[in-house]
């Protein structure tokens, strides 16, 4: 029998037997988890490669520690260093949360005014920022333009790439987080043709961001607090969601010891993609195609046939209602009695009902998330489609910098190199093209 390594104190392990060799190894237990390297050490002779793990999308495997964000998928939990995600919706500000989840705790008051300050104080780039946007075709993707600005942002301050200065990285991070709305009011500002709105630091964040995008001629834009409240609560139900595909890339990124700006930006270019940022586009163009109520029972039955998708409905972690989706459900309502009630609101009303009572999706604990109703909001605001993974990008960005942050403070954390399954050809002989072409 051979021990690798030796049992726990507390028993807490795992007895594997390696049923090629006969032999019996004993892997300690942490924190619900066995480490990779343990299994490493299982082999069947001092030639062979140890034993290895194949999870692709990384669907049970562990890449770090982290005391950001706690998801408890099958209760329908989610809290930012253990405040409950209800609580922090109802009482708290984006601001305020952005501070826990960079810091670790609540502000006090001082430390808030403080914070609230360098945030509003950085919310301006540079004027070679704007000429870069500029530079954009007119249709350009305004998710794009916010992709190439956060990188480019690297470019103006190459003091970032000073990771072991805390300091110096708790000025990038006040720096991305106020300059991430100027960044993407003006995406949103240059695909409509409009001039570019400059930072009032007499508004609060999410009121200074609903000025740059839609300011005109008036001396000051004022936008309706119902509307300011809404969207903080949506920045806010977005700050962070534990190791999702984003947060994963700004880690992997991270982990090479770039400056946090190009780590970010490769965070905006995963939530880019339409399997992440883009999934409540898709619950629009659905309800769209159902077209009214009466026409839900046909398109459930098409759901049970596979010839429909429910598209809001279901989440890799949460296996209960979504926390983020009861939330936003009541701020879809605040939005509504500002801007009128979306004539779409009635389909998803209706079918939320339904599927939450029928046995088939009730079995397949299909609940509605997020992304069910956030797309509703955002439509009321007049948004289009395109600028909906900015809107995601904004409240995200704290969530980004602190795993960041947790990540180069980290003593186990190694750059990114996953292993891999070769499935090619091995020891071919290679024949000079002058042969090959002859």
């Amino acid at each position: 029998m051979t021990d690798v390594p030796a049992v726990t104190a507390d028993n807490q392990s795992l007895t594997i037997r390696d049923n090629r060799t006969g032999s019996e190894y004993d892997v300690p237990i942490v924190d619900g988890t066995i480490k990779a390297a343990d299994l490493g050490k299982i082999r069947t002779d001092d030639e062979t490669p140890g034993l290895a793990v194949y999870d692709p999308g990384f669907v049970n495997t562990a890449s770090c520690r982290s005391s950001v964000t706690y998801i408890d998928g099958d209760k329908g939990i989610l809290e930012y260093r253990g405040y409950p995600i209800e609580q922090l919706a109802e009482k708290s500000n984006f601001l305020e949360v952005a501070y826990l989840l960079i810091h670790g705790a609540l502000p006090t008051k001082a430390e808030y005014d403080a914070w609230e300050h360098e945030i509003t104080y950085h919310t301006f780039v540079h004027e070679n920022v704007k000429s870069f946007m500029h530079g954009f075709r007119y249709d350009a993707h305004p998710m794009g333009m916010l992709m190439a600005s956060v990188g480019a942002l690297s470019t103006f301050y190459p003091d970032a790439r000073n990771i072991d200065d805390p300091a110096n990285r708790h000025m990038q991070i006040v720096r991305m987080i106020a300059k991430m709305p100027t960044l993407g009011a003006w995406s949103f500002r240059h695909a409509q043709g409009k001039p570019f709105v400059y930072p009032d630091n007499d508004l609060g964040y999410t009121a200074n961001f609903l000025s740059m995008l839609f300011k005109m001629s008036e001396k000051k834009f004022e936008a309706d607090e119902r509307l300011v409240k809404a969207l903080d609560v949506l920045f806010i139900l977005h700050a962070d969601h534990e190791q999702n595909a984003s947060t994963n890339a700004v880690r992997s990124v991270g982990s090479t010891q770039v400056d946090p700006y190009s780590a970010v930006s490769a965070g905006v270019g995963a939530l880019f993609g339409p399997l992440h940022g883009g999934a409540n586009e898709a619950v629009l163009r659905m309800l769209r195609r159902i077209g009214s109520k009466e026409n839900i029972p046909a398109f459930i039955d098409g759901v049970k046939d596979g010839n429909e998708r429910l598209m809001g409905f279901g989440h890799r972690v949460y296996k209960n209602y979504d926390p983020r989706a009861k939330i936003i459900k009541k701020s879809a309502e605040d939005v509504f009695e500002v801007t009128g009630t979306n004539p779409l609101l009635e389909i998803a009303l209706e079918l939320e009902k339904i599927a939450l009572e029928d046995e088939y999706f009730v079995k397949r604990k299909l609940y509605p998330n997020v992304d069910f109703y956030s797309g509703l909001i955002y439509e009321a605001f007049q948004f289009p489609p395109e600028m909906f993974t900015v809107l995601f990008a904004i409240g995200r960005t704290p969530g980004w910098l602190a795993q960041w942050l947790e990540l180069v403070q980290d003593k186990e954390q190694k750059i990114a190199r996953p292993k891999q399954i070769y499935t090619g050809e091995r020891k071919l002989d290679f024949v000079a093209s002058s042969e090959r072409w002859a």
